[in-house]
């Protein structure tokens, strides 16, 4: 598997992720049928295209993305949808996140390029 194909699923998996757990705070604790459905669904999906991703990236470096590109991700969807606020603190975090995945990518070498 390519690079960026590799990238891409990883991709994927990231957003799988996120609807997943879109879903998980609509499903109020389980009760609600269809929430609880898609995001048992879209977990599984996302686990799976995570383990594809491993045959090329490192489990420390594809973690890494996930759970920081999850976190951001996640972050906006709370903003926009749930209407959570974000103070200059989270805002903050959130933006050293972008950092720390921006020098793994670009700058350690445990990542295959």
């Amino acid at each position: 598997m390519a690079n960026a194909s590799v990238y891409a699923m990883l991709m994927v998996a990231i957003v799988l992720e996120v609807i997943g757990t879109t879903a998980l705070q609509m499903s109020q604790q389980f009760t609600r049928l269809g929430p609880t459905v898609v995001l048992v669904v879209c977990y599984a999906a996302a686990f799976y295209c995570l383990s594809v991703t491993l045959r090329v990236i490192p489990v420390g470096i594809a973690y890494a993305i996930w759970s920081a590109l999850g976190i951001v991700l996640i972050s906006v969807v709370g903003l926009v949808f749930f209407r959570q606020k974000l103070d200059l603190a989270a805002i903050i975090g959130l933006a050293l996140i972008i950092i720390g995945v921006l020098v793994v990518n670009l700058f350690s070498k445990s990542v295959s390029h």
